[in-house]
């Protein structure tokens, strides 16, 4: 079985990455190649982040591997939270903080639409390649459910009929921003 490093020290976006990747490939963690380094996502957009951390690997510790960001654009804010997704209501990574932001920021917005992008930078044999995921939908006004993570609560997709935290994580995979990302990624890694 194929092995490749996925630079993510998220242990949701590395269960999710399993799961899809199925018994395909060996999908190893940073921990698995003990990196325990804080990894910097400083460039301005999420193909610079992505790229950024791919390539922190490769010269630091000599593994392919692939990277990714994400990133929620919300219309009715510009765009935002973008590129500074995970960090939106501060450096902490607070997912229930994130959403309470954003809701508040769109308190009484009635176009809520919204979209998830997901940017994977693969670095395999010298080369690097790029693959890209996205999926519309909108904000709901209030979080719906308990499963996912992120912003999973308040993100409805267009493609469903509920929150993407009220779907199993195969449903979710299945039309996500990730799961498109990561079946783009595979199928590459198929062909060689």
């Amino acid at each position: 079985m194929q092995e490749i490093v996925f630079a993510t020290n998220n242990s949701h976006k590395l269960e999710e990455i399993r799961r899809i990747a199925g018994d395909r490939f060996r999908i190893l963690s940073l921990a698995d190649i003990n990196c325990h380094d804080d990894i910097p996502e400083t460039a301005d957009t999420l193909e610079g982040n992505a790229r950024q951390k791919a390539r922190y690997v490769k010269e630091k510790y000599g593994y392919d591997c692939f990277a990714d960001d994400t990133g929620l654009m919300v219309d009715a804010l510009g765009g935002a939270p973008g590129v500074f997704s995970a960090r939106y209501a501060g450096p902490g990574h607070d997912s229930k903080a994130n959403m309470d932001l954003l809701l508040r920021n769109l308190d009484g917005v009635t176009e809520r639409s919204a979209r998830f992008v997901t940017v994977i930078c693969l670095i395999l044999n010298g080369e690097e390649r790029i693959f890209e995921g996205r999926v519309e939908g909108e904000i709901l006004t209030a979080p719906q459910g308990e499963a996912g993570f992120g912003y999973d609560p308040v993100f409805k997709p267009a493609e469903a009929d509920r929150s993407f935290a009220l779907m199993t994580p195969d449903g979710k995979n299945a039309i996500s921003h990730r799961g498109r990302a990561t079946a783009a990624l595979l199928s590459h890694l198929l062909t060689l």
